[in-house]
């Protein structure tokens, strides 16, 4: 299935071009926050190590931890100032506190924190700290205007540009936790669904660990699992068709936004010796594995124009649509 995207004007300008040199660390492309706006209660789980204060900034860091872990973040929105509607550094959502970190039984404590809700997870890409990663989920549950639960799964991305290496290691190294907490979530009697969005390394991740899903939970697992947006996926394309081989009927549920302009997958593509990323990929080769593709590549006026499912509305609009299809 091909979804199609119009052409929108391209938007330029100085603070539009330094914020897309941020790579994967994209917070900071949203709108100024209605004055009226409250707070945003954010469910995290995570297998990063927590600060030597997980009371204060930065709350965790790039290390790995012991295993999954969960707390409740509370984030305000973006400041309503003049100066912070010009800047694009300061027009993040920001994290104003985040609660006790739970060790014991972190899948469940985030299980019973959603009770009764959907639940969006947002699973983050490379080159990002918590925080950006925060503001990310912060940013598109508001761009999307989701009314569950909004979670983050964190894993221990060094934030970043030359951590490739140990950011790819440490998403795989996530991969049991992430099962974890989904099979619980599936298996809650909350009757939620569990709605996906992963970007860029995130989507390795996700896809990998779905597999897990099937295989260990089975039809009643992936009953309870709605949408999965994988925004910009960078997958090596013949990992990514055999991971979507194995969920079978399942990979309708899966949504891919691409864009052929995306300069972050090209060099990723270097990279990884010259193998197209998904999220890269011809949309033919894609929409043969069943699953639906949304090319973006007529929105891309960034520099890199990797992070469009949160920046561009139009494109934001298929997150949208994917969650309203999968209810």
């Amino acid at each position: 299935m091909i979804l199609s995207l119009g052409r929108l004007a391209p938007r330029f300008g100085a603070l539009a071009l330094a914020a897309s040199l941020a790579a994967c660390n994209f917070a900071g492309a949203s709108a100024p926050a209605d004055p009226g706006a409250a707070t945003r209660p954010l469910l995290v789980a995570t297998t990063r190590a927590p600060a030597a204060d997980p009371g204060a900034a930065p709350f965790f860091g790039s290390e790995r931890g012991a295993g999954l872990a969960f707390a409740q973040a509370t984030l305000a929105p973006p400041e309503t100032t003049l100066f912070a509607s010009l800047s694009p550094f300061d027009a993040d959502w920001r994290v104003v506190g985040v609660g006790p970190v739970v060790g014991a039984e972190p899948a469940e404590a985030f299980a019973r924190a959603a009770v009764g809700r959907d639940v969006m997870l947002y699973v983050h890409g490379y080159r990002e700290t918590f925080e950006t990663a925060a503001s990310g989920a912060a940013e598109l549950a508001d761009g999307v205007g989701f009314r569950g639960a909004t979670g983050l799964f964190t894993w221990p991305s060094g934030g970043a540009t030359f951590d490739y290496g140990y950011d790819r290691e440490s998403a795989l190294w996530s991969r049991d936790a992430l099962e974890d907490l989904i099979l619980t979530l599936a298996q809650s009697e909350s009757g939620g669904r569990v709605h996906i969005v992963a970007h860029s390394m995130g989507s390795l991740l996700t896809l990998e660990t779905l597999r897990f899903v099937r295989a260990s939970g089975g039809d009643a697992a992936m009953a309870r699992i709605g949408a999965v947006v994988l925004a910009s996926p960078d997958v090596d394309i013949d990992l990514f068709a055999q991971g979507v081989e194995r969920l079978g009927v399942d990979a309708r549920k899966i949504t891919v936004i691409t864009a052929q302009n995306d300069r972050a997958l090209a060099l990723s593509r270097r990279l990884a010796g010259g193998v197209v990323r998904a999220g890269a990929a011809e949309r033919e080769r894609l929409t043969a594995l069943g699953v639906t593709v949304a090319d973006a590549s007529e929105f891309g006026g960034g520099v890199l124009n990797h992070d469009l499912f949160l920046r561009d509305p139009d494109v934001r609009a298929v997150v949208t649509r994917a969650i309203e299809r999968a209810r």
